[in-house]
């Protein structure tokens, strides 16, 4: 890796939740202020990681550090036990080689970087690839929908009800939302955790494809529309960040009141605001 990215990734669901805020009883998750939702960069990276995990299907180099019922420390042990080294005798050195050892064999360490300083020892990664929390374009709406199971969990429920058998419950969605997340790729980072080329590639794929994989009647219809980013002539970069993203103008067309497709908004980039040095290309 030596050229430095900044990337716009704009994704949209329709009829569904996607991210919904376990602390609001799996409410879609919006800025109080101002009505726009929000999804946030751990969901986004799980999806990432999921999509790995099912793809890769565990080849070398592949694995996947934080999955559905892990349990880290047990990950830990896997380098130690790779490198004949004792985690309660482990010095400096050895956790520098364990730590290289998780990086080579997780992707999602050496991509999203991970804290491994626990009872297990394996020290810290910090990755090259960081994302923002996704913000929707325009204010969503949050419906609650009333729905029903004909059937009950246990003989006591079955009784309550003589024999009715239903169970209520209660489902949210928003009609229609064109998220936003900003993201950054460090060279320099990715020289430190071994972030190549190919985990680039893999990673651009994710983008791509990951809702396609991801498919629930809870998340509604998502997808990726676009992926716009920005390639650094150089490590260190050409243009700050923040200028190449002020390029990138999403604008709801012209009589549009309630947004209810893609089609709602035009996506244009200002080509004058791209300073030498810096190439645009479209990973979706």
């Amino acid at each position: 890796m030596n050229n430095r990215y900044d990337f716009v990734f704009l994704f949209d669901t329709q009829n569904g939740n996607p991210n919904g805020d376990p602390d609001a009883g799996n409410l879609p998750r919006v800025d109080p202020e101002t009505g726009h939702g929000i999804v946030t960069d751990v969901c986004l990276k799980r999806k990432i990681r999921n999509f790995v995990q099912l793809t890769k299907a565990d080849a070398a180099g592949y694995d996947i550090y934080v999955r559905e019922k892990a349990i880290l420390n047990d990950q830990h042990q896997r380098a130690y036990t790779a490198k004949n080294l004792d985690p309660k005798k482990a010095k400096a050195p050895d956790v520098e080689a364990v730590r290289a050892w998780m990086c080579e064999n997780f992707f999602d360490i050496r991509t999203f970087g991970a804290v491994m300083s626990t009872e297990v020892n394996c020290g810290q990664v910090r990755g090259p690839v960081q994302l923002t929390f996704a913000r929707s374009v325009s204010p969503v709406v949050s419906l609650e929908h009333a729905v029903t199971r004909c059937a009950v969990t246990t003989t006591r429920e079955a009784e309550k009800q003589d024999g009715d058998n239903r169970t209520m419950g209660r489902k949210f969605t928003i009609p229609y939302g064109l998220y936003l997340a900003h993201g950054f790729i460090n060279p320099f980072l990715a020289k430190q955790t071994g972030f190549s080329e190919d985990d680039l590639a893999t990673l651009k794929s994710a983008f791509g494809q990951m809702f396609e994989l991801d498919r629930s009647a809870a998340r509604g219809l998502m997808g990726a529309k676009r992926l716009i980013a920005f390639k650094h002539a150089t490590a260190l970069g050409n243009a700050p960040a923040h200028k190449l993203f002020e390029a990138v103008k999403v604008t709801k067309n012209d009589g549009v009141d309630a947004p209810r497709s893609y089609s709602d908004y035009t996506i244009t980039i200002d080509s004058a605001a791209i300073p030498d040095g810096v190439t645009v290309e479209e990973w979706v």
